[in-house]
């Protein structure tokens, strides 16, 4: 049995603290794991401009709430829920992912929490474990799947380079120049492509 394993934001969904500063005109807030590779460096600094802005979850959710899915992924979804199992392997928190898995079906996600505080405020974080989505796959390979993984940043390239095959979809130059093994393709028919040349069974579009 064949397994595709997805990163969410940026892969299916738009990157939500990108959204969350475009709405708030917080520029530091447009930093993901595309620019800085360490997540726990990335999530202090988050964390640590949302105290100074006195934002908390409920701003964070109010702007989650107005998205949508990017432009193809719930058909892209839709396909691929018909030839493989597909699991969601994110570095997003469960207290964001509502109203866009809703959107996506609610296909399987494992994810981050987070700590909120009786304010109200994002408090810190706590991580599923350390490289969850590269452990996620050697976990489910142990079960003799393959697995097949589709992701755009920095934090993907384990899970990619742990997987039977990997894929980047949508990613910026320079994860593509930095990691030239994973084949990088930035449409759903292209990433559709991608995964029926690597599965091991005779797929079509």
């Amino acid at each position: 049995m064949e397994l595709a394993c997805l990163d969410l934001e940026g892969v299916l969904v738009p990157e939500i603290w990108i959204e969350f500063a475009k709405a708030t005109g917080i520029e530091e807030l447009k930093a993901t794991t595309r620019d800085i590779p360490d997540y726990d460096v990335l999530m202090k600094q988050r964390l640590r401009i949302l105290e100074e802005h006195k934002l908390g979850l409920k701003e964070i959710q109010d702007v989650i709430a107005t998205l949508k899915p990017l432009d193809g992924a719930v058909e892209f979804v839709d396909w691929l829920r018909e030839r493989f199992q597909v699991i969601i392997l994110s570095d997003t928190f469960y207290e964001f992912s509502q109203p866009l898995m809703r959107q996506l079906g609610f296909p399987t996600l494992l994810c981050h929490r987070l700590n909120i505080d009786e304010r109200g405020m994002v408090a810190g974080y706590t991580l599923r474990q350390r490289d969850p989505k590269r452990q996620s796959v050697l976990a489910l390979k142990t079960l003799y799947y393959r697995v097949i993984a589709a992701g755009d940043s920095y934090n993907d390239t384990t899970m990619l380079g742990e997987a039977d095959q990997g894929i980047l979809f949508h990613a910026p130059q320079n994860v593509i120049e930095q990691f030239p093994q994973f084949p990088a393709v930035h449409t759903y028919e292209d990433l559709k492509k991608e995964f029926i040349k690597a599965s091991n069974r005779e797929l079509s579009l």
